[in-house]
């Protein structure tokens, strides 16, 4: 069989990326090899860059430069609120919006038992420790709309539920704009009519 080494070492550690299989792998490992030298020094420059100057934030536990990241660092963000999400890219999804002035707390994951993931092994303890030493009036649970995300917030609602004058929210979830509901499931449905609104 027709085997080049270096390229075949390419392509399997491009095949290692999450979503990345192994066609698609070697269309990137092809791409790659028509890129000039100079390109592919910047690429793996930052690649190095990212692994050797990246953080986690020791207060939200979202990536960071230092040891607190901007967000929580940032004086003008508003303490009182908290975005609880699952992983570190939901925080940049979120601050694309450019509406959200809150603060965050990531989880490292959801409650999936088939995957041998308890809270046990999520940032649920510290969620709680935070909100029980800070001034949080709100937390948003904003957890994905599946049946891991949704059993993960029950439980932080749970764990929260002793903690006095403390507002619980849910990130709404439904029909998304320009789909139609032929294309979507009943738990999609029942979530659009559960969190409908009047309209003004």
């Amino acid at each position: 069989m027709f085997k080049i080494k270096p390229f075949e070492d390419c392509v399997f550690e491009l095949s290692k990326l999450p979503g990345i299989g192994k066609k698609t792998a070697m269309r990137l490992a092809l791409f790659l090899l028509n890129k000039e030298l100079p390109d592919i020094e910047r690429l793996a420059s930052s690649l190095l860059n990212l692994k050797k100057n990246t953080k986690i934030c020791k207060r939200c536990y979202g990536v960071s430069e230092d040891d607190v990241c901007g967000i929580c660092g940032d004086a003008h963000r508003k303490k009182d609120i908290i975005c609880v999400v699952e992983e570190p890219k939901d925080v940049f999804v979120i601050e694309s919006t450019g509406r959200f002035e809150g603060l965050y707390h990531v989880l490292g994951g959801k409650i999936a038992p088939l995957d041998d993931i308890g809270p046990d092994k999520l940032r649920i303890k510290e969620l709680i420790e935070r909100v029980e030493k800070e001034a949080v009036n709100e937390v948003i649970l904003a957890t994905n709309p599946d049946i891991e995300g949704e059993t993960t917030a029950i439980y932080i609602r749970k764990k929260l539920s002793h903690i006095n004058n403390l507002l619980i929210t849910r990130i709404a979830s439904g029909i998304p704009i320009g789909s139609h509901l032929e294309y979507a499931d009943e738990v999609t449905i029942l979530k659009s009519l559960e969190n409908r609104r009047a309209m003004i």
